[in-house]
C-alpha cells in the first residue's frame, strides 16, 4: 500500500466512522448525558467488533454472516433491548446520577466495553462492506501479514479519531448547559438519541 493510499484509507474510515447509525447515536447519547471521557470503553467496544470483522473480510470469511444469521439476530436484538433499558433510565434519572466523566469503576467499563461491542457485532453485513471497501485501497488477493497489521492499524486509528470527534462535540455541546432545568432536557434528549440507536439496531436487515 502506498502512502497516499493509506491517506485515502484513513480518511474514508474516517469519514465512514461519523455516517449516523446506532454507534454514533449511542457515543452522542453518552458524551451528551456525561461527558467525552465516559465515552471510551464504549468507542473501544465498538472499534474492537469493527477490527474483527475487517480481519474476517481479509482472510475471506464473508460466509460467516450467513452461517450464523441466527447468532447474529440474538445480539442484534439483545443490544437493541439494553440500548432502550438504558434510554430508559437515562431518561429518568436525576441530573446528579448522570451527571459523570468516565467510567469509575471496572465493571462500568467493562459493561461499556461489552455494549460497544453489541452494537458493532450485530451487524454481519459489515464484513461484505470491508470485502468490497478495501479492494478499492489494495489487492486483496497478495496482501502480506505486514499489510494486514498496516490496515488494521489504520482502520484502528481512523475509527478512534472518528469516535472521539463525535464524543468531543457532544461534550462540548453539554457546557453549555449549566442549570438543572437545562442539564434535565440534555439528559432526556441524550436518552431520545440512545433510544433511537436501539431502535435503529433492531429495525435494520
Amino acid at each position: 500500500m502506498t502512502f497516499h493510499s493509506a491517506l485515502s484509507f484513513f480518511l474514508a474510515i474516517y469519514v465512514f466512522c461519523l455516517t449516523p447509525g446506532p454507534g454514533v447515536f449511542a457515543i452522542l447519547s453518552r458524551a451528551l448525558s456525561r461527558g467525552a471521557g465516559a465515552c471510551f470503553w464504549l468507542g473501544l467496544g465498538m472499534i474492537s467488533s469493527d477490527i474483527l470483522y475487517l480481519l474476517a473480510a481479509c482472510f475471506g470469511l464473508a460466509a460467516i454472516a450467513t452461517h450464523f444469521s441466527s447468532l447474529f439476530l440474538v445480539i442484534r436484538f439483545a443490544g437493541a433491548a439494553y440500548l432502550l433499558y438504558l434510554a430508559y433510565k437515562m431518561w429518568s434519572a436525576p441530573v446528579s446520577a448522570l451527571d459523570d466523566n468516565a467510567d469509575d469503576n471496572k465493571t462500568q467499563g467493562v459493561m461499556s466495553f461489552v455494549q460497544g461491542m453489541a452494537i458493532s457485532l450485530s451487524n454481519p453485513k459489515v464484513i461484505l462492506f470491508y470485502m468490497a471497501f478495501l479492494p478499492t485501497f489494495m489487492d486483496l488477493s497478495s496482501l502480506t501479514d505486514q499489510g494486514i497489521a498496516l490496515v488494521v492499524a489504520l482502520t484502528f486509528c481512523g475509527l478512534l479519531l472518528g469516535v472521539f470527534t463525535v464524543a468531543l462535540f457532544a461534550a462540548k455541546a453539554r457546557l453549555w448547559f449549566r442549570s438543572d432545568r437545562a442539564m434535565k432536557g440534555l439528559n432526556r434528549g441524550a436518552a431520545s438519541l440512545m433510544a433511537a440507536a436501539g431502535l435503529f439496531l433492531a429495525s435494520r436487515g
